[in-house]
């Protein structure tokens, strides 16, 4: 018996179901945040098994305000590699995906706290723009590193989400 007939079997006694693959169609980077922001941790684990389409990254350094290639650097991905995938709109998978996605999460959580916010400021704040200026600063609770340099591994994401967080309820300034 083969075993791809086995897993099949023994998932079908104990009722395991498999959600079908998730594929995310990118529609702009305010789509696609709003998308990460509100997606359950199993559609999450989905668009990081499918990747990122590679205009996101494009798009992403715009918004941002910040080169492409270092873009492609906070998320860990080859300057050929990424440059191709971009060019031909083609799939940004695997670590770099999840990074992707990552800085995805990070947009939504600065949104949210310019949507926290009671200041009149708040109301034409760039917060993609913010957090891209704010990536490159070294920031003493990360030991003086700067932010960016955290967002290829999911640790380093968690660590600077939690930054941002901290940040929001104003325990860290």
């Amino acid at each position: 018996m083969n075993t791809t007939h086995t897993l099949r079997q023994a998932s079908k006694r104990s009722g395991a179901v498999r959600p079908p693959a998730v594929s995310l169609v990118y529609k702009g980077l305010d789509s696609f945040v709003r998308v990460i922001a509100g997606a359950t941790p199993y559609q999450l684990v989905e668009y990081e098994r499918h990747g990122v389409d590679g205009k996101f990254l494009r798009d992403l350094s715009k918004r941002m305000e910040i080169p492409q290639l270092h873009v492609f650097e906070m998320i860990g991905v080859p300057k050929a590699t990424a440059e191709k995938k971009v060019a031909a709109g083609e799939v940004i998978s695997g670590s770099g995906g999840q990074a992707a996605i990552g800085v995805a999460k990070l947009i939504a959580k600065a949104e949210e706290i310019v949507a926290n916010s009671t200041s009149p400021a708040a109301k034409d704040f760039d917060a993609a723009k913010w957090l891209g200026q704010w990536l490159e600063i070294p920031q003493a609770a990360l030991g003086g590193r700067r932010p960016s340099a955290l967002l290829d591994t999911p640790t380093g994401l968690d660590v600077v989400l939690k930054l941002l967080g901290a940040i929001e309820s104003g325990a860290y300034q």
